[in-house]
């Protein structure tokens, strides 16, 4: 029971970040509709930055309520808030109170965020934890695949307000799931009188530069994610449903990606052992992309395949990491740094290159980037990883 209790609170928990995704992440795929409805090309990317800016304010909070509380109500409550408010969004007809409500829906989203991979840390062994982070993570490339194929079909019939109906059911059926299928893992008895256990920052610059280079090692992956197709149509003239169909095939092969890493570091008993050598290849791969957009060869469309994978493969190993560095009492508040660093550094990547790229060009701004995972390589604290050997967490709820 509980063997298979454990993997299906994983698959829950990965549908209800999936979920979340679909409007975090996919609300990029709306921009065309809404400039149909009469916004600017401004307006419409402040409406569709909104989840990601209210995702901000909340992950470090949400996180430390799953220390407090408990992972199931904290994701229960946080993606059926996000369901209601997008809800609200899909009914709305003007875009300030849209942009209000996308807001706040990605507020509400935060909680699935450091909830769901503290949940990883409780119901899985050290053995495992890889896999099942890495499976986790395959959560936000399928939530964006899934909002690919839906929200701007949706948007062409019914207008992009009401497309907003579609992550709105798909969250309230998270909600649900979670609800019904979820329970928290068993924490350790506390002692009377025992002392609350002590920051793992203080002291302590593990947290820190985990966090650090994993900023670093996410501008190569936005790079990757963000400009594929913007380069394949503009400066190699493909068709772009030809390019569409290759990115969603990029996005799947990275999904495959993450969940291969994890495996990897479960293998070799170390995360940031990969993390930097992922760091190496991830600058290769962006100096590769460089020359070949500097050249013209053919190598350039090789190398967005390559880094599709190798520049996402880092993202598991590092919540794992920061998991268990930060221990069973501090992790969501340790798991919500990590998100909001690299939720800064994901938003940030985008208007910076497109600013290179626009009076550099495209050589010149994949070079640049290439910079990001080097400075990383030195970072990521490998001589200070200890992985303790850890007994099978005792199963909650029986």
């Amino acid at each position: 029971m509980a063997e298979s209790r454990r993997w299906a609170i994983l698959a829950v928990g990965t549908y209800a970040q999936a979920a979340t995704c679909s409007f975090l992440y996919g609300m990029p795929l709306l921009v065309a509709a809404l400039r149909d409805e009469g916004l600017s090309l401004v307006q419409a990317g402040v409406l569709v930055s909104a989840p990601v800016a209210g995702l901000l304010c909340t992950l470090i909070l949400w996180g430390a309520a799953a220390d407090r509380h408990g992972e199931r109500v904290v994701i229960v409550t946080g993606v059926g808030l996000s369901a209601v408010l997008l809800a609200g969004a899909a009914a709305t007809q003007s875009p300030v109170p849209f942009g209000a409500l996308l807001g706040l829906a990605g507020a509400a989203a935060g909680s699935v965020n450091a909830a769901s991979g503290r949940m990883v840390l409780g119901w899985f062994p050290v053995a495992e934890r890889g896999l099942a982070m890495g499976t986790r993570q395959t959560a936000q490339p399928l939530g964006v695949a899934l909002a690919a194929l839906v929200l701007p079909a949706l948007a062409r019939v019914h207008g992009p307000y009401l497309a907003l109906a579609f992550p709105a059911a798909l969250c309230a059926v998270a909600a649900v799931l979670v609800f019904l299928v979820v329970r928290d893992p068993a924490r350790p008895a506390k002692v009377e009188g025992e002392a609350p256990a002590r920051s793992p920052y203080r002291g302590s610059r593990v947290l820190a530069r985990v966090h650090g280079s994993s900023a670093l090692l996410v501008v190569p992956q936005f790079a990757v994610s963000g400009f594929t197709l913007a380069y394949l149509v503009a400066e190699r003239h493909w068709d772009p449903v030809a390019a569409g169909r290759l990115v969603v095939g990029f996005q799947v092969a990275g999904a495959v990606g993450r969940v291969v890493a994890g495996v990897w570091s479960d293998r070799v008993a170390s995360r940031l052992r990969p993390m930097r050598q992922l760091a190496v290849a991830s600058a290769a791969l962006m100096a590769l992309i460089a020359v070949g957009a500097g050249t013209g060869a053919w190598l350039v469309v090789a190398g967005f395949g390559l880094g599709a994978v190798v520049t996402v493969a880092d993202n598991g190993l590092a919540y794992v990491s920061v998991a268990e560095v930060a221990g069973r009492e501090w992790s969501g508040r340790a798991l919500g740094v990590q998100n909001t660093v690299q939720n800064v550094a994901a938003v940030a990547t985008p208007p910076a290159l497109a600013a290179i790229v626009s009076s550099a060009g495209y050589a010149w701004g994949f070079a640049l980037v290439a910079v990001s995972p080097l400075l990383a390589i030195p970072l990521v604290p490998v001589r200070a990883e200890r992985i303790a050997a850890e007994q099978p967490p005792v199963p909650a709820g029986r």
